[in-house]
């Protein structure tokens, strides 16, 4: 991995960090009181709103760190051992966490539509679009998956031919 394409992603990891830090420490308390100004069906859900988003923001932090310990591991060429299945497993689950925390932001989301179409708070097309986001951030989970099942395929062979060398090595 390129020194460039290292800075740059860290650059980007810090930007994301820094900002998920001010969401949690000052947008989500603004969130909370303007929430419990508004009264009425939203005020109820407004500690599930936050807890959700809170966890949510917990969620790509994990991620994000992780990326960050598996890009340093990459730089230093030793990504390709069993040290770097944690963090793969650490990302596969932030993003499994999130999804299920997308699937249930849109149950409540649905919940504010428990009157008449007439008294809709929340367009059912948001509440499947939430849905659907929840089900392409749980195919991103897949998708480490996989990576994870290579990366393990990537380790087996490295360990196999370290054997081979050290079999070779007592030939010789």
């Amino acid at each position: 991995m390129g020194k460039l394409a290292v800075l740059a992603l860290r650059a980007v990891i810090t930007a994301l960090l820094a900002g998920s830090l001010f969401v949690q420490a000052v947008m989500l308390p603004f969130i909370f009181m303007d929430m419990q100004r508004e009264g009425g069906d939203v005020a109820p859900l407004r500690v599930p709103f936050v807890v959700i988003v809170f966890l949510g923001i917990v969620a790509a932090q994990v991620v994000l760190v992780s990326v960050w310990r598996l890009v340093t591991m990459a730089r230093r060429g030793t990504v390709f051992s069993h040290a770097a299945f944690r963090y793969v497993d650490l990302i596969t689950g932030g993003f499994a966490t999130a999804a299920v925390l997308v699937w249930v932001l849109g149950v409540f989301l649905a919940s504010l539509n428990s009157g008449g179409p007439e008294e809709d708070q929340v367009a059912p097309g948001v509440v499947l679009l939430v849905g659907g986001a929840g089900l392409a951030v749980f195919g991103v989970a897949l998708v480490v998956l996989v990576l994870r099942t290579l990366l393990a395929q990537a380790v087996d062979r490295d360990v196999e031919a370290s054997r081979m060398r050290a079999e070779l090595d007592e030939v010789i």
